[in-house]
């Protein structure tokens, strides 16, 4: 029989990275600071009355010659929250141990790119961020793909149906009976640091998944995420081993595989009695 999966969601800038990735390397490059740079886009967005993520694109593209290569660089100056980089095989091993298969996701407004060019992409089953389209030559001619804070919410339903290619809206709207989906809403882990993972947040624990608040000393608003019940849990971006989110999705996924085999004791058995 097949391990069931359990599936992690994973924000990526300030949930696995400390900043915004623009910030690293890109925004510098261009001669601007940071702040700057995000008032421009912000500012285009309301006076345009524009999306913020195709905004900041727009902004990207004008004020420089962007290539694919050049963008995928920019990953290798990402900087990690402690203990990312090894957190994705640890949690692997909890669920080994555990008896569930572990896989991770990615849902970001930031840039495939430079996610690519990241020591962890390839931890990822996928990544589901914002893009650009490329001439023949690498050069950036239009957005390929806006992944907002709404907007993200498909992915979660991609992933639940194991439809992963985002040109295929058929399978993605065809009826499905639960039990035929590849990855149980219910066991679904989304982390994120804020208000712009609310939608995603609230999606998985409506259908019985948990969702994990992050944040860099923020306590304010990941307190106001769990009075609201938006989140089940709220921990320090600390990922290394015995840290408390460390020790909490260790316990999460222990009960995940408990409710599991739970569930496929009760079907074995509804299934006994209805040949009886």
């Amino acid at each position: 029989m097949n391990k069931p999966i359990v599936a992690f969601l994973y924000d990526f800038d300030k949930t696995l990275c400390t900043r915004d990735m623009q910030e690293y390397t890109f925004i510098p490059s261009i001669g601007m600071e940071p702040n700057d740079f995000w008032a421009l886009a912000n500012g285009l967005a309301r006076e345009q009355h524009m999306d913020g993520v195709l905004a900041y694109m727009y902004c990207m593209l004008t004020r420089t010659t962007l290539r694919r290569n050049n963008l995928v660089d920019c990953g290798k100056a990402v900087e990690y929250h402690p203990g990312v980089e090894e957190w994705f095989e640890r949690v692997n091993a909890y669920g080994e141990e555990a008896g569930v298969k572990v896989e991770h996701y990615v849902l970001s407004s930031g840039l495939k790119e430079i996610i690519e060019g990241t020591s962890i992409a390839d931890r990822f089953t996928k990544v589901f961020a914002s893009e650009f389209l490329y001439d023949d030559n690498g050069m950036a001619v239009w957005p390929k793909l806006a992944v907002n804070y709404t907007n993200k919410t498909q992915f979660v339903y991609r992933i639940n149906k194991g439809v992963l290619d985002i040109s295929n809206d058929r399978d993605l709207n065809r009826s499905a009976p639960d039990t035929g989906r590849r990855v149980k809403f219910s066991n679904m882990i989304y982390i994120g640091d804020g208000l712009t993972d609310v939608p995603c947040m609230k999606l998985v624990r409506a259908q019985g998944g948990h969702a994990v608040a992050v944040h860099q000393g923020a306590r304010a608003l990941a307190s106001d995420l769990i009075k609201h019940s938006r989140v089940d849990f709220f921990f320090e971006a600390d990922y290394r081993k015995d840290s408390p989110l460390d020790q909490a999705i260790h316990t999460l996924l222990s009960k995940l595989a408990l409710d599991n085999r739970v569930a496929e004791l009760t079907h074995a058995q509804l299934e006994e009695a209805e040949q009886e």
